[in-house]
């Protein structure tokens, strides 16, 4: 983490898998990130089963962000996606409590897919009163969960670019509402696996390790789309002292 941020990183955000299956290394790394190498934004996404209130005040001043997934708000449809066996939205609404108690920024992360596109989440949403609600269309990665020989089977979770738009036009009211499509999402990311290798998602194999060859060499072997990136809001308020507006462009050295 050293080395990305002598590259120029400003904001790390920690996903999985779940990271509070580690919490205590979690809690670390985000100390670390804020407290030595001092970056503007740190933030966690999490389902929230194995946040703690320990760990929240144990931690928590260092997180900028807390995202959490919620898919539906309707139980029987969280169960039929697969996340959580009923107490889900129990789970979304205490922490979400929490986050404002510890003054951490709340953001939820939805994934519209073929159960819930339907669905009119807009009331929930004022009611939590997230800062940003980032709403993914789901997405097949081939090599990930796209067909019954991966780890993952996502093409029943499909929908086609008509209903995600039903979706977007839905909810497009809602300020915090951030969408996010198939076109820019699959290679607007750089993702760093286990190993600290670039992920080339859907375009090819991951890079050598950062640890091996270096940041600067590894961007160069790593396809990242800075367009969509852009055009899907990437550059914005993300640290705690200022969650509103955006930063300029000139502060992102990547």
């Amino acid at each position: 983490m050293a080395l990305l941020k002598v590259a120029g990183m400003k904001k790390i955000n920690f996903a999985g898998g779940e990271p509070f299956m580690n919490a205590e290394l979690l809690g670390q790394l985000v100390q670390y990130c804020k407290e030595t190498l001092k970056l503007e934004s740190v933030s966690v996404v999490t389902n929230g089963s194995k946040v703690s209130q320990k760990w929240l005040a144990k931690y928590g001043e260092y997180l900028d962000i807390m995202a959490i997934s919620c898919d539906s708000f309707d139980e029987a449809t969280n169960t039929k996606i697969g996340r959580g066996t009923g107490t889900h939205l129990r789970t979304v609404m205490n922490l979400s409590h929490k986050c404002k108690e510890h003054g951490i920024m709340l953001k939820i992360n939805t994934v519209v897919n073929r159960y819930n596109f339907h669905e009119d989440m807009s009331a929930a949403i004022e009611e939590i009163q997230p800062f940003r609600w980032k709403c993914f269309q789901v997405l097949i990665v081939p090599e990930e969960n796209g067909s019954e020989d991966t780890l993952r089977d996502a093409r029943r979770f499909l929908i086609n670019d008509d209903e995600w738009r039903r979706f977007c036009d839905k909810h497009k009211h809602q300020e915090c509402f951030v969408p996010e499509s198939n076109d820019v999402m699959a290679s607007s990311y750089l993702l760093l696996d286990e190993y600290l290798r670039f992920l080339n998602k859907g375009v090819g194999k991951p890079t050598k390790s950062i640890l091996e060859i270096g940041v600067t060499a590894a961007l160069k072997d790593v396809y990242w789309d800075q367009d969509g990136f852009e055009m899907r809001g990437g550059i914005y308020g993300w640290s705690k002292p200022d969650c509103l507006g955006a930063l300029p462009k000139s502060d992102l050295d990547w």
